[in-house]
């Protein structure tokens, strides 16, 4: 999930705005915890797509 999504439970804001200290200290964790926080589902999607295309390439030219 990314962060743009998360509501915080301190100040109802989206935790992305980083309204409050909570927000903010939740929004710096995500950010340094994960990299793919951060992306959205949709990039992710494709780069799995370009992942897959490239192993299938590998394997192709292998045998």
């Amino acid at each position: 999930m990314t962060y743009d999504r998360l509501v915080c439970a301190n100040c109802a804001a989206p935790v992305s705005e980083g309204r409050c200290p909570v927000c903010r200290a939740n929004r710096e964790r995500l950010q340094q915890e994960n990299f793919f926080a951060g992306l959205n589902p949709m990039t992710l999607i494709a780069l799995l797509a370009v992942l897959v295309a490239a192993v299938a390439l590998l394997a192709h030219q292998t045998a």
